[in-house]
């Protein structure tokens, strides 16, 4: 399974680099979050041994559990939070990520940044938008975007670098990473963090930043 995981990922990034040279993009200009949650360390580490440093978990909780300690075994490890987060765990959330990817209320908004400011960190923000308006999903709505980003920034003082979506598994991803594109650039904003294992590709098509990527990497879920 290890060897299978690194053969994996170095098909993964391959796969990026070909995307950003057929549209036009700089090579590397697109950061692959290896998305890691619910495995274990010794599932991760032959991973981190073929040189990925940047993960994504869902949980507060699990990264707590298992990256304290990879930590110690190797440098500049960069963890991304890109599951729903509960305000209570807002202070072993800026503790413990360096990214956060899904900030969609303001009850969020406002206990990280309190959290920050305690613990004398400023880490790079990005709102989840919920492009297909599902109402089983996290994300805000589109409509309101811009409001919750003028308020993340100007009011509460978040670092708010870019956008996030989980288009709809029923739908062309096409279309939300378009609209996504479009509300980060009225927005000035430089980041996107669209697409995932089945599609990102297209998502380096339509100018994503960062690519969270993880059974192509570490197959099915453990």
């Amino acid at each position: 399974m290890a060897q299978d995981a690194v053969t994996q990922l170095n098909d993964v990034v391959s796969g990026i680099r070909e995307a950003e040279a057929a549209h036009g993009r700089e090579k590397g200009s697109v950061c692959l979050v290896a998305v890691s949650k619910t495995f274990e360390a010794e599932h991760i580490r032959p991973v981190l041994d073929a040189g990925q440093r940047v993960f994504g978990e869902n949980r507060v909780q699990e990264a707590m559990g298992k990256w304290p300690q990879l930590r110690t075994e190797y440098a500049g490890i960069e963890l991304h939070l890109i599951g729903p987060l509960q305000s209570n765990k807002a202070k072993e959330a800026v503790a413990t990520f360096d990214v956060i990817h899904t900030i969609d209320r303001e009850k969020i908004a406002r206990a990280l940044k309190g959290e920050m400011t305690a613990q004398g960190r400023d880490l790079p923000c990005f709102v989840q938008v919920n492009t297909g308006e599902e109402p089983q999903k996290a994300g805000i709505a589109p409509k309101e975007t811009d409001e919750f980003i003028r308020l993340c920034r100007e009011e509460i003082g978040l670092n708010v670098t870019g956008l996030m979506c989980i288009p709809p598994v029923d739908e062309a991803p096409g279309p939300h990473f378009a609209l996504l594109e479009k509300i980060a650039r009225r927005n000035g904003l430089t980041q996107l963090s669209m697409g995932m294992s089945s599609d990102f590709e297209i998502a380096v098509s339509f100018g994503a930043t960062h690519v969270r990527v993880g059974s192509a990497i570490f197959g099915g879920r453990a």
